[in-house]
């Protein structure tokens, strides 16, 4: 199943996607939320799709697309999760998960414009896997256990501003991720039986040239790994975003350039959509 949220910000309808239809889930859930997703939410739409309960929505194509989740209560990223991102950033591949946060406001649709932040010179991408957790997540005693506790998978760019995140950072990462609308998000959340999430092909491009091409089969830490890892330090809620790091080519191994005014930033994961954001100076979006 494919689920989105449509429409202004603080308003997106969610729906589900049935063929070329966008069906509204309000008589089921008021959003795509942590509420909706800890219960046996595709079972709900199953029956409510063969009852023939839920509307189309006509306009849906005219229609802004949101996160296809509601603000999530935690966004927790792994770093260096492939190894020649590892490389390109002069850095050994990891022993463990590396592990930093993003704020929830930075989590947006997967086509708004993107504030680059004020003095910003490094403002970079990162296309990448994101996991939505479907249930309460503490202390599993095995990998194998984190499938039940997953929603659906997203695509994210994990947008990041360099000179915050490294050369200021007071050794953290979050300072170069918590700009807000630093994570565009969907444009749907895909249900695990949809994804062979171990195969997937992750793309990006800047101003239409082509910058990463990679695949999650060369993550370090899978999906599952993952999850169990957080699990031992922090409880997952039901709608919670983690993201899984993200391949080689990005701005910080020196190939390209940073982000500036006006560029437009496309990144794709198969299966899971395509997003398209125009980065705009924070001055000229005053």
């Amino acid at each position: 199943m494919k689920f989105a949220r449509l429409g202004a910000p603080g308003s997106e309808i969610p729906v589900v996607i049935d063929g070329d239809r966008h069906l509204d889930l309000r008589p089921l859930t008021s959003d795509v939320n942590g509420d909706f997703l800890s219960g046996d939410f595709r079972a709900r739409v199953t029956a409510a799709l063969a009852a023939d309960e839920l509307r189309e929505i006509a306009d849906a194509a005219d229609l802004r697309i949101g996160s296809p989740i509601a603000r999530p209560s935690a966004v927790i990223c792994v770093g260096m999760n492939y190894a020649a991102h590892a490389a390109e950033s002069g850095a050994e591949p990891p022993k463990i998960p590396i592990i930093f946060l993003k704020t929830p406001n930075t989590v947006v649709g997967p086509h708004d414009d993107v504030t680059i932040p004020r003095g910003s010179e490094k403002t970079d991408w990162e296309v990448e896997l994101g996991i939505v957790i479907g249930a309460r997540t503490a202390y599993l005693d095995s990998p194998e256990e984190a499938d039940a506790h997953i929603a659906g998978y997203v695509l994210a760019n994990d947008v990041s501003e360099r000179t915050f995140q490294i050369e200021v950072s007071g050794g953290q990462w979050s300072k170069g991720k918590i700009a807000a609308g630093f994570n565009p998000t969907g444009p749907w959340l895909v249900t695990p039986d949809e994804v062979d999430v171990d195969n997937l092909g992750l793309r990006s491009w800047v101003n239409g040239e082509p910058r990463q091409d990679s695949n999650t089969s060369d993550m370090i830490f899978d999906v599952r790994t993952i999850v169990h890892h957080l699990s031992q330090y922090v409880t997952l809620e039901p709608g919670d975003l983690i993201l899984t790091g993200t391949p080689q080519g990005v701005a910080l191994s020196g190939n390209f350039p940073y982000l500036k005014d006006g560029d437009v930033v496309e990144v794709e994961i198969d299966g899971l959509g395509r997003q398209s954001q125009r980065f705009t100076a924070w001055e000229a979006s005053r």
